[in-house]
């Protein structure tokens, strides 16, 4: 998930390029950067991870039986899952990322496959989750009928999103001089956005931004029906850490949408 630099742009950091480039290098860049991952946003090191996007998962899925992780990185968000009686399975296209699932275990399965062509039977699972994920996918609608077609009907779908509006492109705190006052800016948000940002010193990664209703068609096309909603405050820690302003708990960083596959 991308950091937001205090009193700066919510991307993350500075874009260095825009483009078809992304299309053909993101896997790699993942692969390349997996470390920086997993020391910087898994085993307790993210409060945000740590206080909220870990716990809203496993909320929104418990009772489920037959789980499946898309973009499941290093296993932290299917490992929260599993448990007696609760089968996981996580898929992550970065092969650094499944080899450290593998050692750090705790109850999933996993296996290297990318979002839009999943190996799994029809209707085998009761809920899949993807985590601040799909951002990365470029073919975001093919990932998206290919959850419907894995989901037994009924089953639930659990997707995490930066948030599309209030963390869209050139988003931000702007602070006014002039007249004293500090506002969160909503930058492009209709438009689709292609990025590779400077997320940290020396870690590029690429980001596809685009308008909530995309998500929302595709995912009505494949027999997805909206259930839920929620767009949680940043923990407190994260705020702490990050964003000086009070009014910072009123701006969202994350969306959630459940939805369930139709019959």
């Amino acid at each position: 998930m991308r950091r937001a630099e205090p009193r700066n742009s919510a991307r993350g950091g500075d874009v260095r390029e825009r483009g078809e480039r992304g299309r053909v290098d993101n896997e790699a860049l993942w692969e390349q950067h997996a470390g920086w991952w997993q020391r910087e946003f898994t085993a307790g090191a993210d409060p945000e991870y740590e206080e909220q996007i870990l716990p809203l998962v496993a909320r929104h899925v418990r009772g489920a039986r037959h789980v499946l992780d898309i973009g499941c990185g290093e296993g932290q968000v299917a490992r929260r899952i599993a448990g007696p009686g609760v089968e996981v399975i996580g898929l992550d296209p970065t092969p650094s990322q499944i080899t450290a699932a593998h050692e750090r275990a705790g109850g999933p399965s996993y296996a290297r496959a990318r979002a839009d062509a999943l190996p799994c039977r029809s209707a085998a699972f009761d809920a899949v989750v993807v985590c601040l994920a799909l951002e990365h996918v470029h073919a975001f609608e093919a990932a998206i009928s290919e959850v419907a077609r894995v989901l037994e009907p009924g089953g639930r779908f659990v997707l995490l999103l930066c948030h599309p509006l209030l963390q869209a492109p050139g988003s931000g705190w702007v602070d006014d001089q002039i007249v004293g006052e500090h506002y969160w800016r909503v930058g492009s948000y209709l438009g689709d956005d292609t990025v590779v940002d400077d997320v940290a010193p020396g870690v590029d990664l690429v980001f596809i931004h685009r308008p909530l209703s995309r998500y929302v068609h595709a995912m009505g096309v494949a027999g997805l029906l909206i259930e839920d909603m929620e767009e949680p405050p940043p923990p407190a820690q994260f705020l702490a850490d990050t964003w000086g302003y009070p009014e910072a708990a009123t701006i969202p960083r994350l969306l959630l949408l459940r939805a369930r596959r139709s019959t």
